[in-house]
């Protein structure tokens, strides 16, 4: 589906709010929804973006709107949502499409090895260093640099980051001159930078460098619409490479993969299908869908402690949504709303739960 704006897209600076960006999106989906009313459906490049989602409709608008813009974009979002094809989405909307899109997991990496990685070395810089080396700043010149898990990177990569930014120039290790680049930085994390930066682990300075523009992508079970358009591309995408003569997913099946709570994300339904291809049931995945019933925990009952803490996480889950259902008089609507959960997640968890109101 091609999303096109009537905003046209100029040079934004870095006092520009969000807020801006949200008007013009909003305005422009409402337009959209008048003339269109089949369900919306986005695939792009070689990502395959793929969602219904009005909210991810309007992170992918916003994400062309500010494309060609050149500022930093921060992606926040838990891991396996999908912040890579995001950010890739970012760069081939951008006028630098034609130059590289290079990644780098700052959590990868120790510390040492991520400097000199991000910025190269001089021969002869440290033992080993037996050829010049550009790092990935200088491969990603004129292109985009997808710094991926940034907030595990250490303050003294912060600092030099930070000056990349503000002057456009770096030293790689061991050389006295300074190298120029022309590089767009999209970062992305799956933590919390606030309280990062509240705790002196992450600069407040690099914070609001990279925090011109954030799009926040929602998790799974915050967008149910999608798992069903999800599993169906996947099982398209992987049949004939497992040998599988599945063409479609069997409503049963695809009942159950609804019904999940999905706390690894589009990652984890994309490994589900996989393995359902390949092994042709569900039952398979049962251990890495979600915890299964409740267990009495005795003595003659010992579990490990993963176990016991996924278990011990589940009740507490459980209480909160018993406390809030009977404080609203088990108005599932105004429950769901205070819990910041879509009425239909809030529905599948009293099922999976058993839970109903006392007569």
């Amino acid at each position: 589906m091609n999303f096109t704006s009537s905003v046209p897209v100029k040079a934004v600076s870095s006092e520009y709010s969000l807020n801006f960006f949200e008007t013009k999106i909003e305005e422009t989906a409402t337009m959209s929804c008048e003339e269109e009313e089949k369900p919306k459906q986005e695939f792009h490049g070689n990502g395959n973006i793929v969602t219904s989602s009005p909210e991810m409709l309007r992170i992918l608008a916003i994400a062309r709107q500010v494309a060609n813009t050149d500022v930093p974009v921060l992606i926040l979002g838990e891991s396996g949502v999908g912040k890579e094809l995001v950010a890739q989405l970012l760069h081939e909307r951008s006028n630098r499409y034609r130059h590289p899109f290079v990644k780098v997991n700052c959590a990868a990496l120790p510390h040492e090895l991520l400097e000199s990685e991000l910025f190269g070395f001089e021969k002869g810089a440290f033992t080993g260093a037996v050829h010049d080396r550009i790092g990935k700043f200088g491969q990603a010149d004129n292109g985009t640099l997808f710094l991926d898990e940034i907030g595990e990177m250490s303050p003294h990569l912060q600092a030099k980051l930070l000056h990349v930014l503000q002057d456009g120039e770096f030293n790689r290790l061991g050389s006295r001159s300074s190298t120029k680049v022309n590089v767009r930085i999209v970062a992305a994390t799956n933590r919390k930078l606030k309280e990062l930066v509240l705790k002196g682990e992450f600069r407040s300075d690099l914070y609001f460098r990279l925090n011109v523009i954030q799009l926040r992508i929602p998790p799974l079970r915050h967008r149910p619409e999608d798992i069903g358009l999800l599993a169906n591309h996947f099982l398209e995408k992987y049949r004939e490479r497992y040998g599988s003569s599945r063409r479609v997913i069997p409503k049963d099946v695809m009942d159950t993969l609804i019904e999940r709570e999905w706390p690894g994300n589009v990652r984890q339904l994309e490994n589900v299908v996989k393995r359902y291809l390949i092994l042709d049931r569900i039952e398979a995945e049962s251990d890495d869908l979600d915890e299964g019933p409740m267990q009495v925990i005795g003595p003659t009952n010992i579990l490990d402690l993963k176990s016991l803490s996924m278990r011990a996480a589940q009740q507490a889950e459980i209480d909160i949504v018993v406390r809030v259902l009977n404080e609203t008089h088990w108005n599932r609507k105004e429950c769901a709303n205070r819990l910041h959960i879509s009425y239909k997640a809030l529905r599948n968890k009293l099922k999976r739960w058993n839970l109903r109101p006392h007569p």
